[in-house]
């Protein structure tokens, strides 16, 4: 695929998401800590991440709580950077060395699951049928975290797992692309404990308390980057994110090959997709409300500084090929 019939092609893909997922509340706030083994020639160096759950009456999100925290250190920096007067901003992200910055929202009663991936200036929505899953429910039960728990174990992605679910917490969710259980799934891990999902606790959101305007939560100009959640929004609120642009896991690697290719030309192509979508600057940051003009035209350079390290190995994904 050449990076010129790449552009048109994604021109043309750009959605406008469908109303038939309609904008969910969360009602709790489930952390985990997810462990991946992914490359077996390290297993004592796995993957170790601090995820969250956010689940509603018809929908969840997973994401990394880690990359979330990352963010907020990242924005406050440029604020206290402004109002110290500085005019050349520096940030460090750690963010690269945290899992791929991937999104799952599940709609149990539609049968539909979405990933949302991102790369560069872009959003990338992938969705999937949630097909039943074959759960096998046991008489095990177990206390987890305080919570009554119940067994159950089935065969997924290539993986066998064993997960702990809570009826008395009636949500149809869990970590990941977990679900189909009869209460939140508290734990799940494969049977070779490579993929694991451990309960770190539960937060009850209380939906009565409005969230402050912008100008009540911050007094300076704001800068956000792209693939970062607009801190003007409710974080409660589960919806897909507006303006991603709907593929297929082919046409998504296709994508990501590309970048990998030719990142240059790559991120030329993605400014303009976002020029020609919303008349932005297509610049890796973006100022938004809550400052006066005169901070924002102060600034002569934006720099941020990557942590660099060795590579991260893969030799094996969460999702396996199955067996013949």
């Amino acid at each position: 695929m050449k990076l010129k019939s790449y552009l048109t092609t994604l021109l043309l893909l750009i959605a406008i998401l469908t109303k038939a997922q309609k904008p969910d509340t969360a009602q709790a706030i489930v952390h985990y800590k997810f462990t991946h083994v992914r490359d077996t020639n390290n297993r004592d160096k796995p993957l170790v991440e601090n995820m969250i759950l956010l689940v509603g009456r018809n929908s969840s999100v997973y994401k990394s709580y880690d990359r979330k925290l990352q963010e907020e250190k990242m924005r406050k920096s440029i604020d206290e950077q402004m109002n110290s007067g500085s005019r050349d901003l520096k940030i460090t992200s750690n963010i690269g060395a945290l899992s791929p910055n991937v999104d799952y929202y599940q709609y149990p009663n539609e049968k539909k699951l979405y990933s949302i991936e991102r790369l560069m200036m872009n959003s990338y929505i992938i969705p999937e049928s949630m097909s039943a899953l074959n759960w096998k429910v046991s008489a095990d039960t177990a206390t987890i975290g305080g919570l009554p728990c119940q067994k159950a174990t089935m065969h997924f992605k290539g993986r066998d797992y064993t997960a702990w679910f809570c009826d008395e917490l009636p949500y149809h969710a869990g970590p990941w692309k977990l679900s189909g259980l009869p209460g939140l799934i508290v734990e799940a891990s494969d049977t070779k404990k490579e993929v694991m999902f451990k309960f770190d606790g539960i937060e009850k959101i209380d939906n009565t308390v409005k969230a402050q305007s912008n100008q009540e939560q911050s007094s300076t100009a704001r800068i956000m980057f792209n693939g970062m959640d607009d801190a003007s929004k409710n974080s409660n609120v589960i919806a897909l994110p507006a303006n991603a642009i709907k593929t297929s896991p082919k046409e998504f690697e296709e994508v990501r090959e590309i970048m990998r290719k030719d990142p240059q030309a790559f991120a030329q192509s993605q400014r303009a997709m976002v020029q020609g979508r919303t008349g932005a600057s297509g610049q890796t940051a973006t100022f938004s409300a809550g400052g006066s003009g005169a901070a924002v035209a102060s600034i002569s350079s934006i720099r941020v500084n990557t942590a660099s390290g060795p590579k991260a190995v893969t030799n094996n994904p969460i999702e396996l090929p199955e067996k013949k």
